[in-house]
Order: structure tokens, then C-alpha cells, then sequence
């Protein structure tokens, strides 16, 4: 059990190289093990390129006989835009399958394992599989409800603020937590913030402190901006789109659209009447809020989630399955909404 911990989290390591650039394919890493070490290693680099049970079963070439194949995702067993992993694997010799979790797509969630077992190659399943299952948040959320995975990134105060009342927000957080920032960018298809942000701050909501194969889709929430005037607002990257549900209702039509599109994983930047929108409307999925060690303080300056004043604590929205970390000065927490 520890070597397939040991082995798994190897093959983690490599699945998150392919942060950003597999979407809509989930992010996947895979290592060959003989004789209790690794003699192939590989990951999914973008949609349409091989697997990474192939890129790591041409890195073992020969020693893959008889060998431990460790997977983070089972496997596919039907045709796409590549052959079936599936059949390369009984094809290389692999005697043992060792999997982190099973496909989300219902039509195909443990019918991989079944082939391979068919084939008479022994078959373990659900090792790391909380790691495995988060590391592909989106993809198994847009798989199986077809809306892309809604992320509500903010940045705050200790007492709970944006910006001041005048609208000045440079810089709520350090380097480091801006630096994340772009990460979730690059892991994003598409970044959204409310029409008073575009406006106020003019962000550029793409990627600029490292090379990237692709930049997210530029979404801005208003009833009252165009694209045309958004050109001349935003600095250059991807066509800026404009929406403007007004219920939930709109919202899920707007996202089962996204989703259509390809748009598996969006990222929210705020203002704070956007995110209680959003909030308000049940479509975030999950909250990671930045936390600076500074206090704003003044009644009129803006709070990182707006909206109107709820009459009971009740009304509060509960996460699950929180964490807590530091980056550099500023605190990270993270979760889930409850439903």
C-alpha cells in the first residue's frame, strides 16, 4: 500500500504538468513501475495529443512487460481523438493497473477496468482518489452536468474590505498572491468579474508573468457595457464577451451555454455585488479567498461580498472541505459551498 501511495503521488506530480493546457481532457499522469522502480513516466499535455498511459508507456518501451502501470484516471476504452488507452495497455504487457479514480462520465465509469480485466490484467482502484478527484475539480463537474466549474476567487482585508470607498484596490494582497492569481488564470477557460470592476480597475484578465498556449475567455457581467466599449476599456487579449442574466435560471442557461463551448472551468474576480450575485443565485461551486494582514477599516468601504443585508445568520453560506495556507504574509482559504 505505501509503494502505491509512493508511486500515485509520482504520477500526481506529473498529471499537474499539465496544468492549463489539456481542457476540455482532464489533467492525468501516469508511471510504470518494475521491480519497484519507475522505468516510464508520462502526462497528458493538451487535448488531442496522446494520454499519458501512452507518453509513459513509449518511456518504458520494453520494460513495460510485465510491469505496474499507476494511473491517476482509468483509462479510456473507446475511440476520441485517440485510440483507446485501453488497447495500448494490453498491447505493452502491463500485468497490474493501479488507478486513483474512476472515469465521472457515467457512460464510461468503470468499463476501462472491465477491459483490462477481461484481458487478464489485475486491476486496483481508488488509491489517492480524494487527491486524484480534486485535481480534476472541473472536468468531472462539466462532465457530468455539462456547466463549467465556477470558481470565486477574492481578494480582502482582515476586516473583510476590497477597496476603498473611492474604489481603490492596488494591491489588496503581496506578489506571491497576485502570482496565484495567474495560475488560476491559466487553469481557467474563462475569467469573469462584474461590469463596475471592468470599469474601476480595467483588468486585463489574461496571462502575462510566464508563457502559456492559450489565454482565457474575457467575460464581463453588465447590462450596460458593450463589447465595443469594452475594447477600448480593457487592455488588449481574447474578444471580451458581455452577459447579463438576472436569475438563477438565466445564469444555469448561461453556463449550460459556456459548456457547450468547451468552457469547462471559469474563474470569478469579483466585485462584491458579482460574487453575492453569484452566490445568491447557488452557482458557485467553490471560494478561495486571499486574506491580507492589513485592516481597511470604514463603513463605506467595499465589502468583499455585497449585496443586501441578510436578517439572520442562518442565511450565511457554509463551505466543506476547507484548507488553510499561507502564501508568503497573505492567508488562503479555500472550500467547497455546501448544498
Amino acid at each position: 500500500m505505501q509503494s502505491d501511495i509512493k508511486f500515485m503521488s509520482l504520477a500526481l506530480t506529473l498529471a499537474k504538468r499539465g496544468w492549463g493546457g489539456t481542457s476540455p481532457n482532464p489533467m492525468v499522469g501516469a508511471v510504470v513501475v518494475k521491480n519497484g522502480k519507475a522505468v516510464g513516466k508520462g502526462f497528458h499535455r493538451r487535448a488531442g495529443e496522446a494520454h499519458a498511459e501512452v507518453n509513459a508507456l513509449n518511456d518504458a518501451g520494453r520494460n513495460a512487460r510485465n510491469a505496474t502501470l499507476y494511473v491517476t484516471l482509468e483509462p479510456c476504452c473507446t475511440f476520441g481523438r485517440t485510440p483507446p488507452c485501453t488497447d495500448a495497455i494490453i498491447s505493452s504487457g502491463i500485468r497490474k493497473v493501479v488507478v486513483g479514480c474512476f472515469d465521472p462520465n457515467p457512460k464510461h465509469a468503470g468499463k476501462g477496468l472491465k477491459v483490462l480485466q477481461k484481458a487478464g490484467i489485475e486491476v486496483t482502484a481508488n488509491i489517492m482518489e480524494k487527491e486524484c478527484r480534486e485535481l480534476n475539480d472541473a472536468f468531472f463537474h462539466w462532465i457530468t452536468t455539462g456547466r463549467p466549474f465556477v470558481l470565486l476567487k477574492m481578494a480582502m482585508t482582515l476586516d473583510g474590505k476590497i477597496a476603498t470607498s473611492k474604489g481603490d484596490s492596488k494591491w489588496v494582497t503581496g506578489p506571491k498572491a497576485r502570482a496565484r492569481v495567474q495560475k488560476l488564470r491559466q487553469w481557467a477557460d474563462a475569467v469573469m468579474v462584474g461590469g463596475e470592476t471592468a470599469r474601476t480597475d480595467k483588468p486585463s484578465l489574461t496571462i502575462r508573468e510566464f508563457r502559456t498556449a492559450k489565454q482565457p475567455r474575457r467575460i464581463i457581467i453588465s447590462r450596460h457595457l458593450t463589447p465595443e466599449k469594452l475594447k477600448n476599456l480593457l487592455p488588449p487579449g481574447t474578444e471580451p464577451e458581455v452577459i447579463s442574466p438576472k436569475n438563477r435560471q438565466e445564469w444555469i442557461s448561461e453556463l449550460k451555454r459556456l459548456g457547450k463551448e468547451n468552457v469547462t472551468s471559469i474563474l470569478v474576480e469579483g466585485g462584491g455585488e458579482l460574487a453575492a450575485e453569484m452566490l445568491n443565485a447557488g452557482i458557485i461551486d467553490k471560494v478561495e479567498f486571499h486574506i491580507a494582514p492589513k485592516i481597511l477599516g470604514g463603513r463605506n468601504s467595499r465589502p468583499v461580498v455585497g449585496g443586501t443585508d441578510p436578517d439572520s445568520l442562518s442565511k450565511a453560506f457554509q463551505l466543506k472541505n476547507v484548507s488553510l495556507k499561507t502564501i508568503d504574509e497573505d492567508i488562503c482559504i479555500s472550500g467547497y459551498m455546501k448544498e
